[in-house]
């Protein structure tokens, strides 16, 4: 009310984006190129970045306590860091990069309900000549995907969230590498209408000591 009379202007305070090991919006990172280039011919990507600048993270706690942080990078990836127990490095149990395959809109809501059903989770998951196995086995016959949601910090300060239902599969790499598909039904509401894609990513496995930190 004062500020009001005497014409102070109420600042606004922003939500903001969680960091970790030094990775924070708007910041950037630089991969050990070396380890690139000898992972990239297993892998389905092609001609990944090095560096990378850091134009939105996302947030996901989980139901077991622990959380999910993707640093999404402008080169069509991100950098995702898993914690259990707490918010410090010393919780992180897996870090791994991540490229986007291919997303496909999904555009009604019988479309939606069968890619729920039978589109995300399956025992296997062919994508072009490789196979993987999943990751993420149920006690019984069904596994269903794991429903999350997502919280994302944009750079000019907005928010939103993304429902999301998950699996996860992998193969085997030569060596101890592993590839992992990552397979994402995301539906956000927009306007009052559902906005939903199907996402499929790839990753691998990032040491803590193959990132540099630029600032």
């Amino acid at each position: 009310m004062f500020s009001k009379l005497f014409g102070k202007k109420e600042t606004v305070t922003k939500p903001k984006a969680p960091e970790i090991m030094g990775l924070y919006l708007g910041g950037s990172f630089e991969l050990d190129p070396l380890k690139l280039r000898l992972m990239e011919p297993e892998l389905m990507i092609e001609k990944a970045a090095s560096q990378h600048l850091i134009q939105a993270v996302g947030e996901v706690n989980l139901d077991t306590g622990g959380k999910i942080l993707r640093f999404y990078t402008d080169d069509d990836a991100f950098l995702q860091v898993i914690l259990d127990g707490g918010d410090t490095e010393n919780h992180i149990t897996d870090v791994k990069l991540w490229y986007f395959y291919e997303t496909k809109t999904i555009g009604s809501q019988e479309q939606w309900k069968q890619t729920i059903a039978t589109g995300i989770s399956k025992p296997t998951y062919q994508l072009e000549d490789a196979e993987y196995q999943r990751v993420w086995d149920a006690v019984g016959d069904e596994s269903p995907p794991v429903a999350m949601t997502e919280k994302t910090y944009e750079e000019d300060g907005d928010t939103s969230e993304t429902d999301q239902f998950v699996m996860l599969y992998e193969r085997q790499l030569s060596g101890d590498e592993t590839e992992t598909l990552l397979v994402t039904a995301e539906e956000k509401l927009i306007n009052n209408n559902f906005d939903r894609c199907l996402v499929i990513s790839t990753g691998f496995n990032i040491g803590q000591a193959d990132i540099t930190i630029n600032g």
